[in-house]
């Protein structure tokens, strides 16, 4: 979800403002009482928005992987000399904005364990919580979360990792052996094929970034594909490897990742990324898609803890209510852009965020206790 210098394409843009919207009224719609007295009068909707509007992130892992693709290794060569540099930039740009929206998540949980009781909010958390967050490490080691949907960081940072260090490895063999330039090809087909065959149909690999690695594969192939002389028959190879992936094992995730996938080479094979025919509220809420994924959760706690102590309990308001949730978390992730994501991180906001995590969770701890 993070911006790079392909994100600001209109079309891609669009596509993640979209992503991220099925992705707050998918918790919207499984989380808190709002969406349970609304449901007599949308029922349809509900229902799709459970069972369907988590693929959205399948959607984000594809162009995850079609912008690290266009910028690090534009031509399928790798440009990559300093990965633990680059890894280091990456976290600091995931963490930042995610470690405000958890501070917030944290809160906000407070709150709304004060007006209602409810499954879907969160614990006070404890030490060894705040400590996994920070590092991004609570799904490899089983903690439980503090916000709906932040699993998607820490994926989103193993992906990046295990990219830039394949991309790594295939520079620093290119160098040795220069009729070895396809290393990378090579490697990024592979890991791909391996898991939309292998660990994807297995749940074990769920907290990890080979699970994923089949979709983000998609969007680093498609860049590759659309930017050689041979768009149309790579893109024919891939849709035949995804074919293939879901004639074994059909599953809806790696369907909708394909389905994105040629979207992206088609977009880019026909100059549509740049097209300014997109409305530019839709690619402001694009580029602001990673925030506003962040900070929805923590809103959506105190918006249906609020409308449930003190407003009637009817459908009508409760539906308006929802309306309420999606406003409010947009408005405030656009404001988390503003102050985080869109200008660069002083060594003093670096000091603070952590601080301030560790100090508002430490007191609601303790508080709780």
């Amino acid at each position: 979800m993070q911006a790079d210098h392909l994100s600001r394409m209109p079309f891609i843009d669009a596509l993640k403002a979209v992503c991220c919207l099925l992705i707050v009224a998918h918790h919207l719609a499984i989380y808190g009482p709002m969406s349970d007295i609304a449901y007599p009068l949308i029922p349809t909707l509900t229902e799709w928005l459970r069972e369907y509007g988590k693929l959205a992130v399948q959607m984000f892992f594809v162009i995850a992987g079609f912008l690290v693709a266009a910028k690090f290794a534009p031509q399928g060569l790798s440009l990559v000399t300093t990965p633990i540099r680059l890894i280091q930039q990456r976290y600091l740009r995931l963490i930042m904005p995610y470690l405000a929206a958890l501070t917030l998540a944290i809160g906000c949980a407070a709150l709304a364990r004060m007006w209602i009781q409810h499954e879907s909010i969160p614990a006070a958390p404890n030490v060894s919580q705040l400590l996994t967050h920070i590092f991004l490490l609570h799904n490899l080691l089983n903690q439980d979360v503090l916000s709906a949907g932040i699993w998607y960081v820490a994926i989103d940072f193993q992906l990046f990792v295990l990219m830039i260090l394949l991309l790594w490895i295939s520079n620093q063999v290119h160098h040795q052996y220069p009729s070895l330039y396809m290393l990378s090809l090579i490697l990024i087909i592979s890991l791909t094929t391996a898991s939309l065959f292998f660990f994807n149909r297995d749940c074990y690999w769920d907290e990890t970034a080979l699970y994923f690695f089949g979709a983000y594969g998609l969007g680093i192939l498609i860049y590759w594909s659309s930017a050689s002389n041979h768009q149309i028959l790579w893109l024919t190879v891939l849709i035949a490897l995804i074919l293939a992936a879901l004639a074994i094992d059909f599953r809806s995730r790696i369907a909708v990742a394909g389905s994105v996938m040629a979207i992206l080479g088609l977009s880019r094979y026909y100059g549509i990324l740049g097209s300014n025919r997109i409305p530019g509220y839709l690619t402001y809420v694009g580029r602001a898609s990673y925030s506003i994924f962040l900070v929805h959760f923590p809103i959506l706690l105190v918006v249906n803890a609020a409308f449930f102590k003190f407003l009637p309990h009817q459908p009508a308001i409760h539906l308006f209510g929802l309306f309420v949730a999606i406003g409010a978390s947009i408005v405030t992730g656009i404001l988390l852009f503003n102050w985080l994501e869109a200008r660069p991180v002083t060594n003093h906001t670096r000091m603070l965020l952590p601080t301030g995590f560790i100090a508002c969770g430490l007191l609601v701890m303790f508080g709780n206790g």
